[in-house]
């Protein structure tokens, strides 16, 4: 698939930054291309701990929703948290109802239901809030948007507290002017409102929540240190819903990793153990597509009840009927996930469609919950944004992931003619329509689009040229200084060109590992490994240089490939022996 490469190259003292945080150049370099430049922020990222924390205090109605919060619990008023299906979701409603327990509230949480009841709070759960004699409704990761259905339950007397992330909604006024619409809750905690003072907005709904919690524990003097334990369950959140990993949130992360890797919490360690992670480091990695995943599972296609449940049990035997639940869910949901994927991308290649700018692909009988998966994997193959609709109980539904040049949400106003509903922001999207306005709908976005095909080329970028010569044991620790990777933190690449290949053997039983030896400027042998599409890479080989030299290579034998090529380096450990090897993101 061809690419566009770039090398990022901004200017900036590096030689004075290197001596005044005590970091070499090219770490420098790294932070500053991560867009990290001012003091604090480069002090946090170097030695992101807890004294890196803002004052939570700084949060609009924060304090007013622990007064609220405090004065319930003093008259023991009954207080329902409202909380999200996702794992984000989960884990707010946990950190909160774990946190209010320890306080003596007396506390009970509410779940939606993903296909029959929809995204977030609703009328019917207000209804049976109030039939319950709930006094206070405390959202978590929801409720923003929620205007009608909030002033419902104030107009039945109910104190509503919302804590959330999600942008603010607005309506356009005749002039497409946008107007942001303020809702009418007793107290509202979210940092992306404009008149909050808050310095980091990027939390997760579990980061708002832990921040509430920090202040109710402060109130009611109970130590500060005991809401760390928090922490770990919030790194879990916050990798899976994709927050920039900076700031507060690279906090979270390094501290909830290192807090998950000696974990006392039941759930967790028999999950850990039905995934047989027991004697791994877990990372970032485990959290966003192992663990995350299968909490997320019970949301998708049974109750999320049963991951929050996990995280709660207090019962081994409990916790390991909930985590081997758990694990089947998700290998269920994997599967279900992969044929939805290759459906679609039959479609898209049988039925003309792989010429479109923006991909609307209807899929009726795919598991709703997993239309936003499998656009994901779709805009990953294709580099093109992707829609998936599948038919819901009344009408289609459907849920898309862009890339950076496309704005989803922008585009999907300027088509609401046709939509029922829809709600996201520019890099995903969900919505729903009538069937029959599906074929107009693909047709208007494909019309509307700007996107140039130069836009839809991948795009890679390079932090700076690096000499394979230059990769030593000490450069490898000072990248890992960087980690956690994530969003906003990506992990850093190298780039170096002319490379001569001395020798290429394919590895792995479905051989789908290339693992390659290099030749240095200075005539060294380093390894690389490469993880991509094998065929494709001996087709472009065989194009270029023709059969016989890909047999060379092959063999081991003197070539004539040669080749330019995008890392990261690393460490390789095999039967107790550590060397240096590459890994291959692209190469051309």
């Amino acid at each position: 698939m061809a690419e566009r490469w770039f090398v990022k190259n901004i200017k900036a003292d590096y030689k004075h930054m290197s001596k005044k945080y005590a970091l070499t150049e090219l770490v420098c370099k790294l932070i500053v291309n991560r867009n990290i430049i001012d003091d604090e922020m480069i002090k946090s990222y170097i030695n992101p701990d807890f004294d890196k924390f803002h004052n939570p205090r700084g949060m609009k109605d924060l304090e007013r929703a622990v007064d609220i919060l405090k004065e319930k619990i003093d008259q023991n008023s009954k207080i329902r948290i409202v909380g999200d299906y996702d794992v984000d979701g989960v884990i707010s409603i946990y950190i909160l109802y774990k946190a209010l327990k320890r306080c003596n509230a007396n506390v009970d949480y509410e779940i939606p239901d993903r296909i029959k009841d929809g995204y977030g709070i609703n009328i019917d759960i207000i209804k049976q809030a109030k039939e319950d004699g709930v006094d206070t409704i405390l959202t978590c990761d929801n409720g923003i948007s929620a205007i009608e259905q909030i002033k419902y339950a104030k107009d039945l007397g109910i104190t509503v507290i919302v804590t959330d992330h999600h942008d603010i909604p607005f309506v356009e006024n005749e002039n497409n002017v946008r107007e942001f619409v303020s809702l009418s809750a007793d107290a509202v905690v979210n940092p992306k409102q404009s008149e909050c003072c808050y310095s980091f907005k990027q939390l997760c709904g579990a980061g708002v929540a832990f921040k509430l919690v920090e202040v109710l524990y402060e109130t009611l003097n109970i130590d500060k240190r005991e809401c760390y334990k928090f922490i770990e369950f919030l790194a879990i959140a916050t990798v899976c819903d994709v927050v920039d990993l900076v700031d507060e949130n690279r906090v979270f992360v390094k501290k909830g990793l290192e807090f998950i890797n000696k974990t006392t919490n039941l759930g967790l360690q028999e999950l850990i153990r039905e995934c047989e992670l027991t004697d791994k480091t877990l990372t970032v990695y485990h959290l966003g597509f192992i663990i995350g995943p299968c909490i997320n599972a019970s949301g998708r296609l049974d109750s999320a009840k049963r991951g929050l449940e996990l995280l709660l049990s207090e019962d081994e035997e409990n916790a390991v009927r909930l985590a081997k639940e758990l694990v089947k869910l998700n290998a269920e949901r994997k599967e279900m996930t992969m044929n939805g994927v290759e459906t679609a991308i039959e479609i898209i290649e049988k039925n003309g469609m792989i010429q479109d700018k923006v991909f609307v692909i209807y899929i009726p009988d795919i598991h709703e919950s997993l239309a936003g998966i499998i656009a994901g994997r779709i805009k990953e193959k294709y580099n093109v944004p992707t829609l998936i609709i599948t038919k819901a109980e009344h009408g289609a539904k459907g849920s898309g992931r862009s890339i950076e040049e496309y704005n989803m949400f922008e585009e999907l106003i300027k088509c609401k003619d046709l939509l029922e509903k829809f709600g996201g922001h520019p890099m995903a999207a969900g919505f729903s329509l009538k069937e029959e306005n599906i074929d107009e709908f693909r047709k208007r976005l494909n019309e509307n689009t700007t996107l140039s095909d130069e836009e839809l080329l991948r795009k890679v970028t390079i932090d700076c040229v690096l000499p394979l010569d230059e990769i030593n044991y000490q450069l490898i620790d000072d990248l890992g200084r960087l980690e956690p990777f994530g969003r906003s933190n990506s992990k850093p690449l190298f780039a170096e060109k002319n490379i001569n290949i001395l020798k290429a053997t394919v590895l792995g039983k479905n051989r789908n590992v290339l693992k390659l030896k290099l030749k240095t400027k200075l005539n060294k042998a380093l390894d690389a490994i490469y993880f991509g599409d094998i065929n494709e890479f001996e087709d472009g080989i065989g194009s270029k240089y023709g059969k016989g030299e890909l047999q060379k290579l092959y063999d081991g034998a003197y070539n004539d490939v040669v080749m330019d090529l995008v890392f990261y380096p690393s460490i390789n450990e095999y039967n107790g022996n550590t060397s240096i090897q590459v890994v291959i993101q692209n190469y051309r």
